[in-house]
Formats: structure tokens, C-alpha cells, sequence
């Protein structure tokens, strides 16, 4: 059996939530690959690129307003 480690990595305030990889047989690149796409995935690069700057409330309506109807485009064009 290979030496077995682990990454981690403290997303943001949210106390004990942490993104955890274990990396097998030595398997770097694989393991920081998986980590990236976790980190993504749970949107912790999201929340500090716009914690990065102040934004005003009006200007973080629209930003929201956009997303979600982008999310809807994209949902629609999946249930055609």
C-alpha cells in the first residue's frame, strides 16, 4: 500500500467546513485536480472574487437578476 496524505483547505467563516482529498499512491496531480474541482464546485472562488471589492445593493440585485436568468436559459435549453 502507498503512503496515503491528505489536502485541505478552510473555505472562508464557515467554521469546520473543510474540502478534504486524500492523495493516493502518491498521486499529487490527480488529488490537487479533484481539490480544484471541489473548490469550484461549492462555489468558495465565487464568494471571494465578490467579497474582493464592495459592491452596492443595486448593483448586486442586478448581478443576481442576471444569473438567475441565465440559469433559467440554461435549465430551458436542457429540458427541450
Amino acid at each position: 500500500m502507498g503512503h496515503k496524505s491528505v489536502i485541505m483547505a478552510i473555505a472562508g467563516r464557515e467554521g469546520n467546513k473543510m474540502t478534504k482529498v486524500i492523495v493516493k499512491n502518491g498521486k499529487v496531480d490527480e488529488a490537487l485536480r479533484s481539490f480544484k474541482q471541489k473548490v469550484i464546485k461549492n462555489g468558495h472562488i465565487k464568494k471571494i472574487k465578490e467579497k474582493e471589492h464592495y459592491s452596492k445593493p443595486g448593483v448586486r440585485r442586478r448581478n443576481a437578476k442576471k444569473e438567475y436568468i441565465k440559469n433559467c436559459r440554461k435549465r430551458d435549453r436542457k429540458n427541450r
